[in-house]
């Protein structure tokens, strides 16, 4: 019997290259320690749905494409060490479209039989694993407009973990 192949996929916001550079600068100047996360695999996850038969991502493609939220703007201006020693920037305000983006999503997810984190949402971008943050280290504030959800695929490779892009969504311009 053959096993079906799997991926390991999610839900998330591609850092855009300007941000991730001047991210990547900044945090490769602070004393974090730990292993730093690749420029390239910079994001901010909604919906982690970790191994996942390739059967799948039509089903998952469909529904990102069904996902109705405005563009928006996002300040990172926290540095915070979450879970086991991850490391990350996080925003002071939370602002409302990311969580109608959040909610719409998992409530999708859920609705296809897909089991999501039961802890509450928390948006952060992750620098680097297994660190260790200064309680003094205060980030600049990086803005970001947030106009795309990307569906990734999270892949072993020799050079380490590279998220590929599976399919990716624009979200729209509010309405003035």
């Amino acid at each position: 019997m053959t096993t079906e192949p799997s991926l390991r996929l999610f839900f998330a916001l591609p850092c855009p290259g300007a941000l991730a550079e001047a991210i990547d600068r900044w945090r490769d100047q602070q004393p974090l320690g730990g292993r730093p996360v690749a420029r390239a695999n910079l994001h901010l996850t909604l919906a982690f749905l970790g191994s996942q038969p390739a059967s799948q991502l039509e089903g998952l493609k469909r529904l990102g494409a069904h996902v109705r939220a405005d563009a928006f703007q996002l300040r990172l201006d926290q540095l915070q060490t979450i879970g086991h020693g991850f490391a990350c920037l996080i925003p002071s305000q939370i602002p409302p479209p990311l969580i109608q983006l959040v909610e719409q999503l998992h409530a999708g997810l859920s609705s296809h039989g897909f089991a999501l984190d039961s802890r509450p949402f928390l948006p952060h971008v992750t620098l680097s694993r297994d660190a260790q943050v200064q309680s003094n280290a205060k980030p600049p504030s990086f803005d970001w407009r947030v106009e795309h959800v990307v569906l990734y695929a999270s892949e072993n490779t020799p050079n380490g973990q590279r998220y590929r892009e599976v399919e990716r969504w624009p979200l729209t311009a509010p309405a003035r």
